[in-house]
């Protein structure tokens, strides 16, 4: 399997990489957190590690490291405005129950 982005999330990130004027993609990976159990933790990457896995959506790199991978592979990372709320969606099959502020998740 593999970790994706939306073409809209590869857009907003490439906008912010550009902003930033460095970096080669995302880095996307669990931390231990939340009443649920894990949070997602995003982070502009600079450089790839050696247990990295790299994915790659619509010309932007999500860079995985191996000790997440097992928890959200298979994810697809979205980038949606709703209303006056805009801001990541992911959707992971694995997950199996997620904390009701939506800052955490189960897998």
């Amino acid at each position: 399997m593999a970790v994706t982005l939306t073409e809209a999330a590869a857009r907003h990130v490439q906008k912010y990489i550009d902003r930033r004027g460095k970096g080669i993609g995302l880095r996307l990976g669990v931390k231990t957190s939340g009443c649920s159990g894990m949070a997602y933790k995003l982070e502009f990457a600079d450089a790839v590690n050696e247990d990295d896995q790299v994915y790659e959506s619509f010309g932007v790199k999500v860079i995985v490291d191996e000790k997440s991978l097992p928890y959200i592979d298979g994810t697809e990372l979205d980038y949606t405005r709703e209303g006056l709320q805009e801001g990541f969606k992911f959707h992971n099959p694995n997950e199996t129950s997620r904390c009701g502020c939506g800052e955490s998740f189960h897998v």
